[in-house]
């Protein structure tokens, strides 16, 4: 399990820049995608850093998700 916690670290990066790409486009709907996966991301993140006891980074996250929670509801067209 802590192996397979440790890789997690990996997808939560992929994840990451995945939605910064999408958060950067013009289209609203691939804008909406990205602030979701951006709060995939900070669900990863979180996970491997109480694993890690990354406690700076669990912080960091939370705050996080506040933006992203404020980009899904400022987001044009919900």
């Amino acid at each position: 399990m802590d192996e397979w916690l440790d890789l997690l670290q990996w997808p939560a990066m992929v994840v990451t820049v995945l939605a910064g790409l999408l958060v950067a486009s013009h289209q609203e709907r691939r804008r909406r995608y990205g602030f979701h996966a951006f709060l995939l991301s900070n669900a990863l993140w979180i996970i491997w850093g109480w694993h890690d006891e990354a406690w700076a980074l669990i912080a960091l996250q939370c705050c996080l998700v506040v933006t992203n929670v404020r980009g899904v509801r400022k987001n044009p067209g919900r």
